[in-house]
Order: structure tokens, then sequence, then C-alpha cells
């Protein structure tokens, strides 16, 4: 499921309606309203809204431009539009401070319903157990937003507890130097779903679920861990590839050595060239002017359909550049509604220095992804 929401593309994670399904399962089998089952996920639904909203604006206050959240029931995951936002949203400085939004937003807001609903139904019960119910939707409204800030302060990712704990962490090795990708390293690492506290103690929520007598704080126990399990991996995961992939650059995965072909070219020559190459798309140029791209297979089909005739008759004289240093990702979204667009030149002023294929990039980011692993590895 997803939305937009002021230009921030939102989206609930599935686990959210598997949360769902086993409410309204659970509601099946001991008897329960299925109504108020369905209100009181609406409840943490708008608990993790709550706190993400607070997290947004936050973000936008430090200058974070955002692309979008997903949401799970713990949290959300943010993620960023440019590679400098990502390189400031890193940062151990910010991080702790976006990490202590979070719960303050959660419990705050549940202090504030508790508030105004002891102040217009003064004979609800907000201390009574459970806190969280189908049977007592007010009480749980208050409860669940302020066991949400409170759960999220525990010191493991990918709760705000752990990103506090690591960003201290992070902070007492390197001194007064920040490094944002080597913080999202140690995250990943240090933090995530491989190993580490994190880890464990989601474990442990599991385990004392099932052993706890309450079946339905041992339900919620059990939960939470899952949840946290499944955060630490995509947040360590989603964190490390956004921030490999955001800051590859053309000229890392350009090809350097490629052939063109001439707009005069007849379409014979032509495919006497593409036999002596793996290249499946060609640069046309008039001169040293690029004027356009033709693929192997746009030749093949031409020459079966019409006969023999000149490459500039078959061209695709519709096409994007880039610079060297412009970024992949970037590049790539502002290319993505061509759909015309083979190849993409890059350019070095008049002079055309490389290219990017779909047939070679794949490779290319692969062959790269190894090569900085080796180098870390190296480090």
């Amino acid at each position: 499921m997803a939305g937009r929401l002021f230009g921030v593309e939102v989206r609930i994670h599935a686990f959210f309606l598997l949360l769902l399904a086993l409410g309204m399962t659970w509601a099946a089998v001991a008897g329960l309203n299925p109504m108020r089952m369905l209100v009181l996920w609406g409840l943490l639904l708008l608990a993790v809204l709550i706190r993400e909203t607070a997290r947004a604006l936050a973000a936008a206050w430090f200058g974070l431009e955002l692309r979008g959240i997903l949401l799970l029931p713990t949290g959300g995951l943010m993620s960023f539009t440019t590679l400098e936002a990502t390189e400031i949203a890193t940062q151990a400085k910010i991080q702790r401070r976006m990490a202590l939004v979070g719960p303050a937003a959660s419990v705050g807001a549940g202090l504030l319903l508790a508030g105004l609903i002891l102040s217009s139904a003064p004979g609800v019960n907000l201390m009574g157990r459970p806190w969280v119910s189908p049977a007592h939707l007010l009480r749980s409204l208050v409860w669940i937003n302020v066991l949400l800030g409170l759960i999220n302060l525990l010191p493991a990712l990918p709760l705000d507890g752990g990103h506090m704990l690591e960003m201290s962490d992070a902070s007492g090795k390197q001194g007064a130097q920040e490094t944002p990708a080597g913080a999202s390293h140690a995250l990943a690492r240090l933090w995530g779903f491989g190993g580490g506290f994190s880890r464990w103690a989601a474990i442990g929520l599991i385990v004392s679920g099932i052993l706890l007598s309450n079946m339905w704080y041992g339900v919620w126990l059990g939960l939470i861990g899952a949840f946290m399990l499944i955060g630490a991996r995509m947040e360590g995961q989603g964190m490390l590839i956004q921030s490999e992939v955001d800051t590859v650059r053309m000229r890392d995965v350009m090809l350097t050595q490629f052939s063109t072909l001439s707009a005069s070219d007849t379409l014979e020559d032509a495919l006497q060239r593409a036999v002596h190459t793996l290249q499946d798309v060609f640069p046309v140029v008039r001169g040293d002017t690029l004027v356009g791209s033709v693929s192997r297979q746009n030749i093949l089909e031409a020459l079966a359909a019409e006969g023999n005739s000149y490459v500039q008759g078959v061209m695709t004289r519709s096409f994007q550049t880039a610079q060297p240093d412009d970024s992949l990702v970037k590049t790539l979204r502002r290319i993505l509604g061509d759909q015309g667009a083979q190849l993409v030149p890059v350019m070095d002023g008049e002079r055309i220095v490389g290219i990017v294929t779909p047939q070679n990039l794949s490779q290319s980011m692969g062959l790269l992804n190894q090569s900085r692993r080796f180098r870390r590895a190296e480090n």
C-alpha cells in the first residue's frame, strides 16, 4: 500500500497487513468484536503516522529532502532524494537528534491524548490492565503512543535507542571527525541482522513472548521482536545500498572503449562493424558531433525490411547526455521517461568519452560492487 503526502511517498509495509490479519484471526478465535480489532490496528497505524510526521518535520528542519517513508509497526524507515541529504542524515549529530524526535513525539502525543481524554471523560480508567486491548480503545489510544515511544528507546537497531547508542559509540571512536559513510557501514556490520546486540535483543523478546503466561502480552512481545529483526535487516541493507548506489558516478560505470558509427555509413558497413564488437548500441556521429544512436537489432531489422540504406535513416535522434561526474541514480531517474533511450552518451564538453547502456550497466555495477568490497576488506 502506498500514497503521497506533501510530495513524499508513504508506503505501508506488508507486515502491517499481516498484523491486521493476525489481529482479525485472534478476534475470531477469542470471540472479540472484529470491528474493534480493526480500530485497534488503525490506532497503531495512527501512532506510527504521528511519530513519522514529527520525524519528517524534523528532517525538513535539518534541510533533508525526503524521497519516501516505509511504515513498520515499530516506526518508519526514511530514504532521501539526494546524496547530500543522505550524507547529512548519517552524520552522528543529526542521527542523535532525529533519534530523539520519534520517542518524544510518541510519548508527548500519548500524554496529550491522556489529558484530553481525562478532561472530557474523567471516568475513563487509563491505568487499568491490559493497557492495549480492543475492549478499551480510548485507553489503547494513549498507551499505544506511549509504548511506541518507550519501545523505540531500547538500545537496539532499528529503534531510536540503537541509533543513539551506535552514534555515541561511533563518535567516541572517531573523536571530533565524523564519517557518514563509515557510520553507515558500522551500523550494518555491527548492529544489523547478522549479529550484535540488536539481534539478540529481538530474539529475547520473541522467546519472552512465547514463555509469558499472559498470551495477550506474549503475542505483543513476540511481534515487537519479530519487527525488530525485520527492521534491522531492512535498514542495514537499505542504508548500505543507498549509500553505495548514491555515490556511483557515471564515470564509474561507463564504457570507455566503444565504437561509433557515422550517419553516412551504410547499414551493411555498420553491420560489419557490429560483427567485430560485443557492443549492442552505437553512438552515431556526424564529424565530431553526436547526432543519434542505433542498435544492432535496428540495423538487422532495417536490412531485412528495406535492404541497404544509410544509418541516419534508422538511427534514434532523441537522446539525453550526461557528464562524467553526474550521479548515476539522478541520471537514470532523468531518462526514465524517455522510452526510446538505448544508451546514455557521457560527454566531456563536446567530446563523447563514454557510454552507458542497459546491457553493460548491470555487469558494471556488479564489478564495481566487488571492487569496493575488496577495498573495504583491505582497509
